[in-house]
C-alpha cells in the first residue's frame, strides 16, 4: 500500500520539523515537502503532488485561508488546518473551513512541542481521514488513550420514553461535516423539530461555527448550555470539549453538558448523544449519522434504532469520508443510506413518520 505523501507548510521552522518528525513516525505516512508560506508552497506543487497538505493560517507573503481558496478553486487537495487560530474559535479559522479545509488541529501559542508530541495521535488521525476524503474544486470559498465507550458517561437503558407527539433529530458528524450541516440546516424550516448536534470539532471553535450556521438556517441555530430547552425550531450543537446529552424534564427536553474522559477517542462523541436520544427520547426520535472517519456513533444509532427510534445514514457517494456511516450500516443501525442533498426532507419525513425513501 502506497504511502500518504504530506506537505507540511508553516513558518516556523521548529514546527516544520516536530511535524514532519511526528508523521513520519507513523508506517504509513510519509512528509515528501515542506514550506515557510504558501508562496512557496504553490513553487512546490508545480513539481509535486501530495496526498494532504498541513496548513498553519498566519504566514508571511500569503495568508493560509486566501492560499487554501487558490488551491480548491484550480488543484483541490485535501487540508488539515493546524493553526493558533483555531484556539481562539476565530472566525479566520472558520472561513477555511467554508474554503474547504476538511480538519482542523488546535495548536497552541505558547508549548507547542509539547503539545505536537502529547496529540499525535490526533494529528496522524486527522491527516489519514483527509488522505481518505474526497474534495472537489470550488468556484468560491464556501497521549494515545484507551477507546472508552458511552457506559463512561451514561448506562445502557433497555427502557426509552413512550411515543409522543414532539419529536426531536439527533446528528453526528466529523471529517467533512461542517460542510455537510450547512447544506442540511439551511433547507431545514423554521417549524422544524428540534435538534442536537455532536461535530467533531476543537474546543472553543463550536461557538463561531454556531453563530455561522445561525446565520444561514431559518432555525434558531447555538452552542449547547446546560439547562437549555430542546423546542421546535432550535438546534443545539455540542461545545467542543464536552459531552452533550439529551434529559427530560416533564415534558420539557433539555440538555446536560458535561465534562468526562474521551469516548471513541471524541470530546464530544456522538455515541454519548445518542445514547441519551434512545434512553430519553425512544421512539419520539430520529438519528442521522454523517461524515467522518472512524466509528464514533454507529453503536449509539444502533441503540436508538433498538429503542424505536427512526435512524438513517449519509451514503458513501456524497460522504467526505465514508467511514462513520458505513460502520453505522454494517452494524444494521441505519434504516437506509441517503445522499446529502435527500437528508433535509428525510429527516422530516421519519418525523412525520413516513416512510423512508
Amino acid at each position: 500500500m502506497a504511502k500518504i505523501k504530506v506537505m507540511v507548510v508553516d513558518d516556523s521552522a521548529l514546527v516544520r520539523k516536530l511535524m514532519t518528525e511526528l508523521l513520519n513516525t507513523d508506517r504509513d505516512i510519509e512528509v515528501i515537502a515542506q514550506a515557510p508560506d504558501p508562496v512557496f508552497a504553490l513553487e512546490k506543487l508545480k513539481k509535486i503532488k501530495p496526498d494532504v497538505i498541513t496548513l498553519d493560517i498566519e504566514m508571511p507573503r500569503m495568508d493560509g485561508v486566501t492560499f487554501l481558496g487558490k488551491l480548491m478553486s484550480t488543484t483541490p487537495i485535501p487540508v488539515v488546518i493546524c493553526s493558533s487560530l483555531a484556539e481562539d474559535g476565530a472566525k479566520t479559522t472558520l472561513e477555511a473551513i467554508k474554503n474547504g479545509a476538511v480538519d482542523i488541529i488546535t495548536k497552541p501559542r505558547m508549548g507547542v512541542k509539547g503539545f505536537l508530541k502529547e496529540s499525535s495521535m490526533q494529528i496522524i488521525d486527522a491527516v489519514k481521514g483527509a488522505a481518505r476524503s474526497r474534495v472537489r474544486k470550488r468556484v468560491k470559498p464556501l497521549e494515545i488513550q484507551a477507546k472508552n465507550t458511552a457506559d463512561v458517561i451514561l448506562a445502557h437503558s433497555n427502557k426509552s420514553m413512550t411515543e409522543t407527539t414532539e419529536k426531536i433529530i439527533a446528528i453526528g458528524a466529523s471529517t467533512g461535516g461542517t460542510q455537510a450541516l450547512r447544506d442540511v440546516l439551511s433547507r431545514m424550516p423554521a417549524v422544524s423539530p428540534g435538534i442536537l448536534i455532536v461535530q467533531h470539532m476543537p474546543e472553543k471553535f463550536t461557538t463561531a461555527f454556531a453563530e455561522h450556521l445561525n446565520d444561514l438556517s431559518e432555525m434558531d441555530i447555538s452552542e449547547a448550555k446546560k439547562g437549555d430547552r430542546l423546542i421546535p425550531g432550535k438546534v443545539l450543537i455540542a461545545p467542543g470539549g464536552q459531552h452533550m446529552l439529551l434529559k427530560r424534564s416533564g415534558a420539557f427536553y433539555q440538555v446536560d453538558v458535561i465534562d468526562g474522559p474521551l469516548v471513541s477517542r471524541h470530546r464530544p462523541s456522538v455515541d454519548v448523544l445518542f445514547r441519551s436520544v434512545a434512553r430519553y427520547a425512544g421512539r419520539n426520535a430520529v438519528g442521522c449519522l454523517m461524515t467522518g472517519m472512524g466509528d464514533d456513533g454507529a453503536q449509539g444509532l444502533l441503540e436508538m434504532k433498538n429503542a424505536g427510534s427512526r435512524t438513517i445514514s449519509q451514503d458513501e457517494a456524497s460522504s467526505v469520508v465514508y467511514g462513520m456511516p458505513q460502520e453505522a450500516w454494517k452494524k444494521g443501525a441505519s434504516e437506509a443510506q441517503i445522499s446529502l442533498n435527500k437528508i433535509p426532507q428525510t429527516l422530516l419525513d421519519a418525523c412525520a413518520g413516513k416512510r423512508i425513501k
